[in-house]
């Protein structure tokens, strides 16, 4: 397979799924907003901080607009992290290796760039229909999901897919545990009902796994562990890190890279450092320390695999 090709498999699924992500934590608190609760005025500053680039003058001119968020991380071409910007380099990914994607998932992903970029979007989310507009794109991308699982052959491509799309889910699990602790300065002894943490849960779209399979007491350090140590969770980080090693196994005993020992031993330690971690672990190093480093050695990681594979400088 050519680097050129492998890039861009890698990359589509990456943004692929970085745009559902992005839409789960867009329509959970869009819902969460129109419910004042227990903790006060809704803000949008977590997500806008997660997936934004605004600075803090911007960013207190739209924080508690839902209108103007939305407009902001889903239409606007000057974030680079918008829905917008996303879909549209998943497009020229998908655009650039037709010939290695199956006509399925090119349609699906073309669907989500006309979707995306449709006249009238931007008045149909300053009003009512705001709310179903976020719901049709991400079943957009769930559809997505589904196509790439029952269309795409197993071969080197696919690994390279899954490889892309599992760094960028552990990544963003990282990313949204890291905002919903900050509010508590990762104080895991501040306790909080699960009210507090609906926020977190409906975004990884584990409430009702957490409600069935969680009892007790600890409410932060169960819901620490839903996100991050749980292996039956798909969106956990241990899981997303369990998969990703299956795939770049099959990766780097196809090809022998140059560096394969040293990628394995890259990886080793990020997946060893997730996997064997506990509560007394975490609170020595401070679980801030703990979710930053894991987010920045996977961004590393993944600039370590374009070097070996993609040809990057």
């Amino acid at each position: 397979m050519l680097s050129r090709v492998a890039d861009s498999m890698f990359w589509m699924n990456r943004y692929m799924e970085r745009a559902e992500g992005l839409l789960r934590v867009l329509l959970t608190n869009y819902v969460l907003s129109l419910d004042k609760g227990p903790y006060g005025v809704h803000s949008w500053r977590p997500v806008l901080e997660t997936f934004g680039n605004l600075s803090d003058e911007e960013m207190k001119q739209i924080e508690y607009s839902s209108a103007n968020t939305l407009q902001y991380l889903i239409l606007s071409r000057a974030n680079s992290n918008s829905l917008r910007s996303i879909i549209n380099k998943a497009r020229e990914n998908a655009r650039g290796m037709q010939d290695h994607i199956t006509k399925e998932v090119w349609e699906e992903v073309n669907l989500m760039y006309h979707t995306v970029n449709q006249p009238g979007l931007e008045k149909k989310l300053s009003g009512a229909e705001a709310l179903p507009c976020i719901d049709k794109l991400l079943k957009l991308s769930l559809t997505y999901v589904g196509v790439i699982d029952t269309t795409m052959p197993r071969g080197m491509g696919w690994n390279f897919m899954n490889i892309g799309r599992l760094i960028e889910r552990a990544v963003l699990t990282a990313d949204v545990t890291y905002k919903q602790f900050e509010q508590i300065d990762f104080n895991l002894d501040d306790h909080k009902d699960i009210l507090y943490w609906r926020n977190l849960l409906l975004s990884l779209s584990g409430y009702e796994l957490h409600m069935k399979n969680y009892q007790g007491s600890a409410t932060n350090m169960n819901v620490l562990h839903q996100a991050i140590f749980n292996h039956h969770f798909p969106r956990s980080a241990v899981y997303s890190l369990s998969r990703t090693e299956k795939y770049l196994t099959e990766v780097l005993e196809e090809n022998e890279p140059p560096q394969k020992q040293m990628i394995y031993r890259e990886f080793g330690r990020i997946y060893s450092r997730v996997k064997f971690a506990d509560e007394s672990s975490i609170k020595q190093i401070t679980l801030q320390r703990f979710l930053q480093d894991t987010k920045q050695d996977l961004l590393k990681f993944s600039h370590v695999l374009g070097q070996q594979f993609f040809s990057y400088a």
